[in-house]
C-alpha cells in the first residue's frame, strides 16, 4: 500500500515514476542477472521501501548494488515501519555520464 501511495502521489506531482524497475546487473559486459527496485524516480532517485520494525545494514547494502547497477547516484530506503525512519545513501557512479562544460 505504502509503494502504490507513494507512487500516485510521485506521479501527480510531474515526476516520471517506475515501480518495480528491473535492473540488468552485468559482469565484464554478460548479463549475469537482474534486481528491482521499489521505485525509481525521474530515472534518478531510487526508492526502496520497507515496512519492519527496524531498519538493517542488510537494506543499505541493497540498494548500494542497485545505485552500482544503474546510472541512478542518490537511493532512499524509506521505512514505514513502527517509528518510521530512511536511510539516504549517495554513490559517484562511473556510469552516469559526465560532460564537460
Amino acid at each position: 500500500m505504502y509503494q502504490n501511495a507513494l507512487f500516485f502521489e510521485l506521479q501527480s506531482r510531474g515526476c516520471k515514476v517506475a515501480a518495480k524497475k528491473r535492473i540488468s546487473v552485468y559482469y565484464k559486459e554478460i548479463l549475469v542477472g537482474e534486481y528491482i527496485a521499489g521505485i525509481v524516480v525521474d530515472e534518478t532517485v531510487i526508492l526502496e521501501l520497507k515496512a519492519c520494525e527496524c531498519m538493517t545494514e542488510e537494506f543499505e547494502y541493497q540498494l548500494i548494488k542497485y545505485l552500482k547497477s544503474t546510472k541512478c547516484e542518490v537511493g532512499l530506503v524509506l521505512n514505514f515501519g513502527k517509528h518510521p525512519e530512511f536511510i539516504r545513501k549517495v554513490f559517484t557512479n562511473s556510469k552516469k555520464d559526465i560532460k564537460s562544460p
